[in-house]
This record gives C-alpha cells, sequence and structure tokens, in this order.
C-alpha cells in the first residue's frame, strides 16, 4: 500500500496543487495590474506575519496527525488514530483562536513596529482566516494520514477558489477608496475561502463517517494510550516542524523591515523603498511558488509512506522511496528553475502588461530567485524525508542556519550600490542552499540512503539544459513575428515537449516508474506511441 500511496497521494496533491496556483495566478496577476507594486507591498506586508501564526497551526501538527495516525492504522488501532485526531482538533481550535484574536486586535500594533501602517486593513481582513484554517488542517491530516489524499486536494480547491473570487471583486469595489483598501479586499478572500474550504471538509468527514465508524468500533476494546501520552507525542513531533517551518516567515516578516530600512538608508525614499519590495514579494514571489506545489506534494506524501515502512520495518522499500522523492523533486523544480531564469523577462511582460516598469525591475530578483527553485525543491523533499524517519529537529536546525546566513547576506548587500532589492533575493537563495545541502547529509547519515548521481542529479540536468536553449531559441525567433505574450506561451510549450522528450531519451526516469502513477498503464502506452 505504501508503495501505490506515495506516487498516488503526490499526484493527487500536486494536480490539486497545480489547480490552485492557476487560480492564483489568475488572482495575482489582475490584482497586481489593478493595484500595482506599492499596493501589492500593502498586501504582501500582512502576509509574512499571517504565514507565520498559520504555520503554527498547520505546519507540525497536522504533519504530526498523520504521522501519528498512519502509524496506528499500520498495526490496525483505528480506535487510537481516531482518538490523535480528536485531542489535535482541541489544540487546534485553541491556536485557531488565540492567533486570529492577535492579528486582528493587535494589527496596529504589529503594522506600526514594521513601518508598514497602511497595510492595518489588510491585516485584520485576513485575520478571521486563522480561526477556520487550523480547523481544516486537523481533518486534512487525519485524512493524509489513511493516505486519502483527495479530501485535502478538493478542499484546498474550494478555499482557493473562493478566495480568488471574492478577493478580485472586493479589490475591484474598493479601489476607488484608496490602495491600501483595496489590498484589504484581496486579503479577506483568503478569510471567505477558508470559511468554503471548511464546509466542504466537514461535508466529505461525514461521508466517510459511517466507514470509520465501523473501524473505530471494532478496535475500541484494546488498550487505550493517556490523553497526555498522546498529546506530548504530537507536541513532540509537530514543535520542530512546526520551528523549522517558522522560521522562513519569520525572516520574511524580517524582510520587510530590513528591506525597506536597509533601502531608505542608502538614499532611496520609502516610496521607492515600498516599490522595490513590492516587486521582489508581489511579483517575483508568486512565480517562485508555482514549482514548490508539486515538491511540496512529493514531501508530504513521503512523511506517511517513509513512516509505514519504518514502523514495518521494510527499510529497503523505505530508501527506495526516498531515492524515487529527490529525484522527483528534482525532476520538477531543475526545468522550472531553467525555465524562470532563461525567460525572466518575457514572463513577467507577459503576466503584468499594465506594470511593465515594476516588472522590468523586478527581472534581475526573478533570475537570482529562479536559481534558488533548485535547491527549494530539494529541501522541501529532504525535510519530508527526515520528519518520515522521525528526524525533525535536522530539518528545523538546517534551515535555521540558512535563514541567518540570510539575514547577514541581506543586510549586508541591500545595502550595496547596485545591488539594493536584489540582496534579499541573493540572501534567500544561500539559505534554500545550505538547507538543502545540510539536509541531504542528515537523510545519508541516518537512513543509510545512498543517490545514484547520474539518475538524479546528471540526467535531469542534461535534459533541462537542453530545454533551456529551446525555450530561449524559440522566444527569440517568435517574438518579432507574434510578440511578447504569444511567443513566452508558445516557447514554455515547446520548453514542456523538449523536457519531456529529453527526458525519456537520456533514460532520466523509467516506464515502469511512471506505470505507478494513477492511469499509469494508460500514460506508458501512450508514450510509446512516441518514443521506443
Amino acid at each position: 500500500m505504501a508503495r501505490k500511496s506515495f506516487m498516488q497521494g503526490a499526484v493527487i496533491l500536486g494536480g490539486a496543487g497545480i489547480f490552485i496556483k492557476l487560480l492564483g495566478a489568475f488572482f495575482r496577476i489582475p490584482l497586481t495590474n489593478l493595484i500595482g507594486p506599492r499596493g501589492m507591498a500593502y498586501y504582501q506586508s500582512a502576509y509574512p506575519i499571517y504565514v507565520f501564526f498559520l504555520t503554527i497551526a498547520t505546519a507540525g501538527i497536522p504533519l504530526a496527525i498523520s504521522k501519528m495516525v498512519s502509524e496506528r492504522i499500520a498495526t490496525e488501532k483505528h480506535y487510537e488514530a481516531s482518538r490523535v485526531f480528536r485531542i489535535s482538533f482541541v489544540l487546534l481550535l485553541l491556536i485557531g483562536i488565540g492567533s486570529s484574536s492577535i492579528c486582528f486586535f493587535g494589527a496596529e500594533w504589529i503594522m506600526g513596529k514594521i513601518e508598514m501602517e497602511r497595510a492595518v486593513h489588510s491585516m485584520k481582513a485576513i485575520a478571521p482566516a486563522l480561526f477556520f484554517v487550523p480547523i481544516m488542517a486537523a481533518f486534512r491530516g487525519y485524512f493524509q494520514g489513511m493516505q486519502n489524499m483527495k479530501v485535502t486536494a478538493i478542499s484546498q480547491s474550494v478555499e482557493q477558489l473562493f478566495r480568488v473570487a471574492s478577493g478580485l471583486f472586493l479589490a475591484y469595489y474598493l479601489i476607488d477608496r484608496g490602495l491600501e483598501y483595496a489590498a484589504a479586499g484581496a486579503a479577506f478572500g483568503a478569510t471567505v475561502g477558508a470559511v468554503f474550504g471548511l464546509v466542504v471538509v466537514l461535508i466529505m468527514y461525514a461521508l466517510h463517517r459511517n466507514t470509520l465508524r465501523g473501524d473505530i468500533e471494532r478496535t475500541r476494546g484494546e488498550k487505550e494510550e493517556k490523553e497526555s501520552a498522546i498529546l506530548l507525542r504530537i507536541l513532540v513531533i509537530a514543535i520542530p516542524i512546526t520551528i523549522g517551518a517558522a522560521i522562513m516567515p519569520i525572516m520574511n516578516t524580517i524582510d520587510v523591515g530590513i528591506v525597506v530600512w536597509r533601502l531608505q538608508e542608502t538614499g532611496w525614499s520609502k516610496d521607492e523603498a515600498e516599490i522595490l519590495y513590492g516587486q521582489l514579494t508581489g511579483m517575483v514571489g508568486p512565480l517562485i511558488n508555482f514549482p514548490q506545489v508539486l515538491t511540496q506534494a512529493v514531501a508530504m506524501s513521503l512523511v506517511p509512506a517513509i513512516s509505514i515502512a519504518k514502523e514495518q520495518n521494510e527499510l529497503g522499500f523505505m530508501r527506495e522511496n526516498m531515492a524515487l522523492g529527490l529525484r522527483s523533486a528534482i525532476f520538477v523544480g531543475l526545468p522550472c528553475a531553467f525555465g524562470l531564469m532563461f525567460l525572466a523577462e518575457p514572463i513577467l511582460l507577459t503576466i503584468y502588461p499594465l506594470q511593465q516598469e515594476g516588472a522590468l525591475g523586478a527581472v534581475p530578483c526573478l533570475f537570482i530567485m529562479g536559481f534558488g527553485v533548485i535547491f527549494l525543491s530539494t529541501a522541501q523533499a529532504l525535510t519530508g524525508m527526515l520528519q518520515g524517519i522521525g528526524k525533525q529537529l535536522i530539518p528545523v536546525r538546517n534551515l535555521l542556519i540558512g535563514a541567518v546566513v540570510k539575514v547577514y547576506l541581506s543586510y549586508q548587500l541591500i545595502g550595496m550600490a547596485g545591488i539594493d532589492v536584489k540582496g534579499a533575493a541573493i540572501g534567500t537563495v544561500t539559505a534554500y542552499i545550505i538547507a538543502s545541502a545540510l539536509n541531504l547529509m542528515g537523510v545519508k547519515r541516518h537512513a543509510g540512503v545512498t543517490f545514484d548521481l547520474k539518475l538524479t542529479y546528471g540526467k535531469p540536468l542534461l535534459a533541462a539544459a537542453v530545454m533551456a536553449l529551446a525555450v530561449r531559441g524559440s522566444h527569440w525567433l517568435l517574438c518579432p513575428i507574434l510578440g511578447n505574450g504569444f511567443a513566452t506561451l508558445i516557447s514554455i510549450v515547446v520548453g514542456v515537449a523538449v523536457y519531456g522528450r529529453m527526458i525519456f531519451a537520456v533514460k532520466a526516469i523509467t516506464k515502469e516508474e511512471l506505470a505507478k502513477l494513477p492511469k499509469g498503464s494508460k500514460i506508458v502506452k501512450i508514450i510509446n506511441r512516441f518514443v521506443k
């Protein structure tokens, strides 16, 4: 079951993630064109704080639920699995009440401390989402522990759909009142989406309740763990993961202050500094987040699959999953990174046609951050492996080391003439490189897994390099004829086709591995028509 579930879970979550990111692009592109870099600075300033509190609730505890539930179900302890869910639900409910209250009632103080007073409305608008999302996360973690990723995928899709629709509507409706109100309207979309996402989760839980109840009642008479022991175990697993996941949101929050303040120190006005920060976070950030969807899906699916394999002492199969997981992350991260780097300017000008000056200004940051996608992808997958074998503290330590270096580099580089906001991008990429390298060392040491360098790194790198040349060349040829927008879209399609052909040409992935995917046998039959 673990072998099948890892691949299927990754594909289900990855497919939902692509849909969510496409909706997110549909949201961000018109929003950025509407309110510009400065308005996005108000919108983005509230987000790192929101994400920090959201991370506390949803980063570690749902993964702890997933891990503990999967371990108990593997040994037919369904009643104990349900108790893990109930106890964690109460814990997340309390966290949700506390975090949403802090962000709503403390909005003026928080925004005042980072000198972004006009983002207060955005902070208050997004705060109620912090009540609903943690409740939703408890249900998602429970179903993920049963290796049912569909509940998470469907609820996330519905949540994003309502977030986008309501956020855009409110932004357009409030634009006449000022950029800060339009940004707040967009932020309130997260609250609306969270409400509808929770409704979907509750409906799906009700639909599964009879099936779950049968297994729970059948195992009710077994020896029960103490509630305090379950809670302690949840916290032991969740706290290190939460700390690790919270490091980057904390650093991004610090970035708000460092970037704007440091730029002003070196001669930029506050308005100019806010615009540069908006370019980095509002224009470049969403593009960098897109590849994360697939690699995060890999990481989330790896945790329960590896936990089950370890629990059942199937160490060979555990290492096989790890090797495939890292390859999957690199397989996705490399082409995305090369595409963003080689088409940085065309992509930005295509996406933000009404903000061409800001788009051109963001090009260097996108090139730098695009390179970082390679290491962000591998860091995420390796983190999932370490969490799956119970080594949660290792990725926390590694990311903390990277984050400290990031803060130092960002502070120094932003103050240098000619580097300015690009220094923050360089600092972030450096953090990803450090975390990825240290995580790789940790996985090798504690899991005893070895990675085939040629298969894992060499072949995907060759395929991605050929793809990069193809997309750059096709854009150069087509742009004078079709214009930038159509040339960019066609070049991306060319890149996908070339990369797809190259991975089979260099044998970076086997047909046997593809066959493990949902509908894999049909995919292989189609490929056999074109690739022998």
